[in-house]
């Protein structure tokens, strides 16, 4: 068995238990893993989380938080209409933008977003 597919695995079960828990999983989880553990570029590494992501975190994972009543059902389906046209638009420009700005626009985003929730006094 190719040593990749185990790691790969074991990928997606840590960022699923992250996703599940916390929210997260794609792109803090598993873009960096994929860039610096197996040398995928920026590009590959956002779309094949993106691929990865889709079916068991879209569908499973909501499902478990809407019988928790930890959803707002109306909310996600309009940011999920954003999502299709954003999404299309963000991964059409990908081709045009460098790979070390690709990785450097990403890590401001988790910085920015990290130190907000660091500082932020909002429950």
């Amino acid at each position: 068995m190719d040593t990749n597919v185990i790691w790969f695995v074991a990928l997606g079960l840590v960022a699923g238990v992250a996703s599940g828990l916390l929210g997260i999983g794609g792109a803090i989880l598993l873009i960096p893993a994929l860039v610096f553990l197996f040398g995928f570029s920026q590009a590959r590494a956002q779309g094949t989380s993106i691929a990865a992501l889709v079916p068991p975190v879209g569908i499973l994972a909501a499902i478990q938080y809407y019988r928790n009543d930890a959803m707002d059902v109306r909310a996600a389906l309009l940011i999920a209409l954003g999502f299709v046209f954003g999404g299309l638009g963000g991964a059409t420009l990908v081709p045009y933008i460098s790979q070390i700005w690709l990785k450097r626009l990403f890590a401001f985003l988790i910085l920015y977003v990290a130190a907000r929730m660091l500082w932020s006094t909002r429950k």
